[in-house]
């Protein structure tokens, strides 16, 4: 699962340099959809009914404003980031009374630009999630089931792409998530994963530190002494000295 969003802008530079940047940069969103103007903008919203919209102010045959008024009355309206022009400011307070949740001044760096659409994606993200969270009684958070399928596949080639996928949201969302309530990365917690099974194996003594490097998931047994030493302090040899 990830966030659907819409670029309107008239303005080619802006409207296909934001999506090829976006696409190349994030991965928190499914589809990005184009409008060069407000008509394909709201005939865009009324068919795919996106999570996200970059709206630009003025536009041809319907500006930003109208845009909103229409989804608006239709009860989808995406949660909206306006970009204006200084001379343009007096719309962009009348898009915010219309229910944008925020603006940005033109000209905008690319990555002011993403980062205010990655914060808003995860925004939009958390409310998917206490829905998801509600209609299962409050219980197997994606975090949860991300964990849980960790634990069972710790020995395969795991990356966070894959987990994401099971999942079934994006794979920059589940890293913040990761980071947020968990506070460490994944990496991290599958790493940890991994040594504690290790542990397992060394305190049973019967198996070599690259054969056990290979059982939970390490196919470079130097690389498995160094993350091994990492989260426990020690060696493979001198944990099962001990």
């Amino acid at each position: 699962m990830g966030v659907k969003l819409l670029i309107a802008d008239d303005e080619d530079m802006i409207r296909n340099g934001l999506a090829k940047y976006i696409q190349l940069h994030t991965d928190r969103f499914d589809k990005i959809y184009l409008a060069e103007n407000g008509q394909i903008a709201i005939d865009t919203i009324f068919r795919h009914e996106p999570e996200l919209m970059l709206l630009d102010v003025q536009m041809p045959i319907k500006n930003g404003i109208h845009v909103m008024q229409e989804a608006q009355r239709a009860g989808i309206m995406p949660v909206t980031i306006i970009l204006s022009g200084y001379d343009e400011f007096k719309y962009a307070q009348q898009a915010m009374h219309y229910g944008a949740k925020d603006y940005l001044l033109k000209p905008s760096r690319s990555s002011d630009i993403l980062k205010k659409l990655n914060d808003t994606a995860d925004g939009i993200m958390g409310v998917m999630e206490n829905k998801y969270l509600a209609e299962r009684g409050g219980k197997n958070s994606f975090v949860d089931i991300a964990r849980e399928y960790i634990n069972e596949h710790y020995y395969e080639n795991l990356t966070l792409n894959e987990v994401a996928e099971k999942v079934g949201i994006t794979a920059g969302y589940l890293s913040t998530l990761f980071s947020q309530q968990m506070d460490c990365s994944f990496i991290d917690y599958l790493n940890e994963v991994r040594i504690e099974h290790a542990c397992s194996y060394l305190q049973q003594n019967y198996l070599k530190a690259y054969e056990i490097a290979y059982k939970v998931g390490y196919h470079d047994d130097k690389y498995f002494s160094k993350v091994f030493r990492k989260v426990t302090g020690m060696s493979p040899s001198e944990y099962k000295r001990m």
